[in-house]
């Protein structure tokens, strides 16, 4: 039998508010399991500012700081100088969604970076604005279906293909930023594990499934997750000092419409909008193996 290395402790209480199978949930979950109980959240508008319920009912045994949509980045680089002068060693953390982060939360993400902040930026991913009614984001994929890109027969899905925030994060040259997903929690929570041993700015990038969003059963996040690395839709890579490792080496990836099959965002698409989305992911996974080799050549210089 496989000994596993997940924490048992947990940080995250039953009872909160998140619709079945949500994909941000199992995202907080696993995270605080990484960082502890020596942590501070700051949470802007998003699922998660009503996932933990209404005062004073409560589901995280952490101290939470709810803020305005677009200035995670600029609170946690408060709440991180604060707890520098106190002389307190803290996890300090955002947690943000795509359309707080991507999109409205951009600004001050940057800022924050910029200025080595000793925090980490979370952003949980589930490709549009979910809590406000299932709008388009920035990190929204080619040809999904959301409440303001309709399909119907004009077919105005989406045109534009999702906003690489990692390589934006990265160039900002911070210690180490990586991609996790729920569907792999032992590289999840390694990966959280090493961000909080990390001293300046960390940010981490998980892939969040939306059943109500993405329109498929409750019961199917994890499937629908672990399909989205196995397509090579959502790469799992780390960054460290500029150094690109993937972390999970798909050696015979499936193709990308066994992905798109599993949610009804997704079902008007034609075989000629698949093979776009194809071709996208086969080049963007031909970067990513360019990025290791070189990046690591340039190391041992």
């Amino acid at each position: 039998m496989r000994r596993t290395t997940i924490p048992e402790e947990e940080y995250m209480l039953p009872g909160h508010s998140a619709c079945l199978g949500c994909g941000g949930a199992l995202a907080m979950r696993y995270l605080l399991k990484g960082l502890g109980k020596n942590t501070i959240i700051s949470i802007p508008a998003c699922c998660w500012a009503v996932i933990p319920g209404v005062y004073p009912s409560r589901c995280l045994e952490v101290p939470l700081l709810y803020t305005a949509f677009e200035v995670t980045g600029a609170a946690i680089s408060g709440i991180a100088d604060a707890m520098e002068v106190l002389g307190k060693d803290v996890n300090v953390v955002g947690f943000a969604g795509d359309g707080g982060t991507v999109d409205i939360g951009l600004q001050a993400l940057s800022g924050m970076l910029e200025r080595r902040h000793n925090a980490i930026y979370v952003l949980y991913d589930n490709e549009a604005y979910m809590n406000t009614g299932i709008q388009r984001s920035g990190a929204t994929p080619y040809g999904a279906w959301t409440t303001t890109t309709p399909v119907g027969k004009r077919r105005m899905f989406k045109r534009e293909h999702k906003k690489d925030i990692m390589e934006i994060v990265v160039a900002h040259e911070i210690p180490y930023a990586a991609t996790l997903n729920i569907a792999y929690p032992e590289d999840f929570i390694k990966k959280v594990k090493k961000a909080k041993e990390i001293k300046g700015p960390k940010f981490l990038h998980i892939y969040a499934p939306c059943p109500t969003g993405w329109r498929y059963p409750p019961n199917k996040t994890v499937e629908v997750a672990r399909l989205a690395t196995e397509t090579l839709m959502f790469p799992l890579y780390e960054v460290e000092e500029g150094v690109y490792t993937i972390t999970k080496k798909i050696k015979e990836p499936k193709p990308v419409k066994e992905y798109l099959k599993t949610q009804g965002r997704f079902r008007y698409l034609s075989d000629e909008d698949v093979q776009i989305i194809q071709k996208w992911v086969n080049h963007r996974w031909k970067k990513l193996l360019l990025k290791e080799k070189y990046s690591r050549e340039l190391l041992e210089e």
